[in-house]
Order: structure tokens, then C-alpha cells, then sequence
């Protein structure tokens, strides 16, 4: 297969820049933090590990979202925020994501 070169756009976001960036919801409140992605095939980012709920990395758990409804966007101190449409209680009720090796969180 031949090695396909692709510009990278000022408004694309690198990943290391998008990993621990913090989720809101529409309510602006602080839901969780962005920890992870899932590379489906090596090519397509399939979902975002979010961490929800706990206290200080207590009780904290995993949900996987689809990317296409996180809306990122750039806070005054070049930082970024991840908006998501949902409420505290639909995380309470969504799917647990499990990493399936022991060396992750």
C-alpha cells in the first residue's frame, strides 16, 4: 500500500492536547475528563474513554462516547473544553466501559 501524506489543518486537534481535557454538559457543569480514545482498525477514532462520577479518582468510572457528539471547544487560556449533550443521570445509566488489560487506570 502506498504511504498516503495529508496536511494538518490549524483547527485539528492533537491527541496529547485532547487527552485530560475536561467534559461539561449543557448545564455547565464538570462531568468528567477525557482519558482515553479507541482507534477502530487503525484508522477512525471509534469512541472517547470518558471518566464519570467519583471524588477525587474515587469511585470513578468509564463510559465510551461517540466522538461525533462531543463538541470541543478553545477557552481563552488556550485550553480546551469537551461538551457533551447529557445529563448526570444518563451517566449514571450508561454502559460501563472496561479496559481488558490490568495496566490501565
Amino acid at each position: 500500500m502506498t504511504v498516503k501524506f495529508v496536511n494538518v489543518q490549524p483547527a485539528d486537534v492533537m491527541a496529547y492536547d485532547l487527552l485530560g481535557t475536561d467534559v461539561y454538559n449543557n448545564q455547565d457543569e464538570n462531568i468528567g475528563e477525557i482519558e482515553d480514545m479507541v482507534i477502530d482498525n487503525g484508522k477512525t477514532v471509534r469512541a472517547l474513554i470518558i471518566s464519570v462520577g467519583g471524588f477525587l479518582g474515587m469511585g470513578e468510572r468509564y463510559v465510551a462516547v461517540d466522538p461525533s457528539t462531543v463538541t470541543l471547544v478553545a477557552e481563552d487560556d488556550d485550553d480546551m473544553r469537551a461538551i457533551i449533550n447529557t445529563s448526570r443521570d444518563d451517566l449514571k445509566g450508561a454502559p460501563t466501559f472496561k479496559y481488558e488489560r490490568t495496566d490501565r487506570p
